[in-house]
């Protein structure tokens, strides 16, 4: 089973693309070994839809939500229920599509602001469990916009989404989160950032400390990801960090595969439209 990772942006572009890691699980005596043998970019939206249609077999984590809170679905009496043919996901999500991005937050800041002060955003139960920015949130992270265009894409590409939509059992896309793995490492510390003034020595030292606790398998998900010398390199000089968030993200799908027999880990109890983050624990389903 071919494994991958991705890092996505919503406006991907030569200098800001898609980056995505893949590799191959291996069992040894001294526990399971992610060896990581490629990085490649994709530079628009076309190439990720092109990427997604690959032939399988592969499972791979996405650093986007794939759905949004029921509380937002249910205050714009937006699909949240299966009907007409349509998953309770694939209606949502269809919904979504149908609105340019200005319309789609146009309505999340209508609802925010119909909130009280302190409780502007809804929440998915997985954001909270993982503590992931809320999906419906357009800026710092704009992980909305990343849905926005994410989410519909997966549902044409028509891979398969455990707990949410089937599709081809050869190509499963599971939603990833690379701050819940780094933070067992280094905890609320900044490890990247896009601003150049911000690009310090400190976030550096932070990454320098994940990529080694990665090889050890020193880190919530206690497999060992076998680096070369040259990406081991780039994860830690990328001070966006976008290449160390794919090989995050491909440590959380090599998680999920090794419980392909058990719903890839994920909860008994998900929710059909909101989704779950791959690797993050539940009442039902314990921390990796």
């Amino acid at each position: 089973m071919r494994l991958h990772g991705i890092d996505f942006t919503s406006a991907p572009r030569r200098r800001k693309p898609i980056t995505l890691a893949s590799g191959r699980l291996l069992a040894q005596a001294a526990g399971a070994v992610l060896v990581v043998d490629g990085i490649e970019r994709v530079d628009s939206l076309e190439g990720f839809d092109d990427w997604l249609r690959r032939p399988g077999p592969w499972l791979a984590a996405f650093d986007f939500p794939f759905g949004l809170p029921r509380e937002l679905l249910a205050a714009f009496d937006w699909p949240r229920e299966a009907g007409g043919g349509d998953t309770a996901w694939s209606a949502s999500i269809r919904h979504v599509a149908g609105l340019s991005r200005p319309e789609f937050v146009d309505r999340l800041r209508a609802f925010c602001a119909s909130q009280p002060a302190g409780a502007k955003f809804a929440h998915r139960a997985t954001d909270r469990r993982a503590g992931s920015s809320p999906s419906m949130k357009w800026v710092n992270p704009p992980v909305a916009l990343m849905l926005h265009a994410g989410a519909p894409r997966l549902l044409d590409a028509g891979v398969s989404l455990p707990g949410l939509h089937p599709g081809d059992p050869a190509r499963i896309a599971l939603e990833g989160y690379p701050g819940f793995v780094a933070r067992s490492i280094i905890g609320r510390e900044s490890y990247k950032s896009d601003e150049r003034a911000r690009q310090t020595a400190r976030r550096r030292a932070a990454r320098e400390r994940i990529v080694s606790a990665l090889t050890t398998g020193a880190h919530r998900l206690g497999i060992r990801a076998a680096l070369g010398p040259a990406l081991r390199r780039d994860c830690v000089e990328d001070a966006s960090a976008d290449s160390l968030d794919a090989v995050l993200c491909l440590l959380q799908a090599a998680w999920a595969w090794q419980r392909r027999d058990q719903g890839f880990g994920l909860p008994a109890s998900i929710d059909p439209v909101e989704g779950w983050i791959a690797s993050a624990p539940s009442n039902d389903c314990g921390p990796g």
